[in-house]
């Protein structure tokens, strides 16, 4: 077809779609598969001609009106916590499960350490933690220093320090998945060292009711930010059929999502150990409530609930 003809036949849409705005997105949409199909005839057969530069034009035009008009989606943090994150545990259910065994690993060797080497628990602790915990149980508050600072600017500190180790042990994993292991074993012996303490002191239900009321989201955070960090190493060390790059890109972008992701039960951990932790005078049942809860919620969200999902989404297709 000669380009007069063509010019001819498609004159006065190209006109309509330049002069009549709209925008009703499926409009505008119809009208940019419209021109790009004649932008790419133009092209084939009058690569040089105004009518391909002007149609170029109107297409670029098109685009950007699309982009302008486009509605973003609703609920999109409702769905990402739903669906996106859960979905993220199941697919790397591994990583945490392996940050997980590190982590146990190491608290064992914590505990077994701390048994048969008194100055183990001192190696790991420091003296002054040590000596002023023996000052305390001495004058019968044994955990006094979960009341020694005001309780806003308790949270504050504990929440800056715990989204800090949490940020180390993820980005970490950057040097082949070595960094997250090291950060893993490191706080597991510390917390294994940490409970044989007290236990070693006759005061071993009772720390568990009073520590592990912030300590059950905080520890299990760590360890699913751990299994992040392993995911952001896994890029690197297995790229599969990727190019090394290419797959490091794709384990950074999901290890961020599940490292942000935990970042609100984090806060939540240091809320608890701000301004519950302290009251060591609570209710038994209170205290066990918490403490169940809490393992409740991180057991059921990120192994039961991304495994139904699965299972639903497996039916589904």
């Amino acid at each position: 077809m000669k380009e007069a003809l063509f010019v001819k036949q498609n004159s006065e849409k190209w006109k309509s779609y330049e002069g009549l705005k709209t925008d009703n997105p499926d409009e505008l949409a119809q009208r940019f598969v419209d021109i790009t199909n004649d932008l790419a005839y133009a092209k084939t057969f009058y690569p040089k001609s105004k009518t391909t530069a002007y149609l170029n034009g109107l297409a670029a035009s098109l685009h950007q009106s699309i982009y302008k008009n486009k509605k973003e989606e609703t609920g999109r943090i409702a769905r990402y916590w739903k669906y996106e994150l859960p979905t993220l545990f199941y697919t790397y259910r591994r990583q945490i499960l392996y940050a997980f065994l590190f982590f146990v690993v190491a608290m064992s060797i914590g505990v077994l350490s701390a048994k048969y080497d008194d100055r183990f628990v001192r190696l790991i602790l420091g003296d002054q933690y040590v000596d002023m915990t023996n000052e305390n149980i001495a004058e019968g508050n044994p955990f006094g220093v979960y009341k020694k600072d005001n309780e806003a600017w308790m949270f504050l500190r504990i929440a800056i320090n715990n989204t800090w180790v949490c940020f180390v042990t993820y980005v970490s994993g950057v040097f082949f998945s070595i960094g997250p292991v090291y950060n893993l074993l490191r706080n597991g012996i510390m917390v294994g060292a940490f409970e044989y303490y007290f236990f070693s002191k006759g005061l071993g239900l009772q720390s568990v009711l009073v520590i592990w009321i912030h300590g059950t989201l905080e520890i299990l955070s760590i360890v699913v930010v751990g299994g992040a960090g392993l995911v952001l190493g896994h890029g690197l060390l297995f790229p599969k059929t990727y190019t090394r790059l290419q797959a490091f890109r794709r384990s950074a972008k999901d290890a961020s999502k599940i490292a942000i992701g935990i970042i609100p039960i984090i806060l939540l951990a240091a809320f608890f150990e701000g301004f519950v932790t302290r009251h060591t005078e609570m209710p038994v049942w209170l205290s066990v409530f918490i403490l169940a809860a809490s393992l409740s919620f991180m057991v059921w969200y990120v192994v039961i609930y991304p495994y139904l999902l699965h299972q639903k989404t497996k039916k589904l297709n």
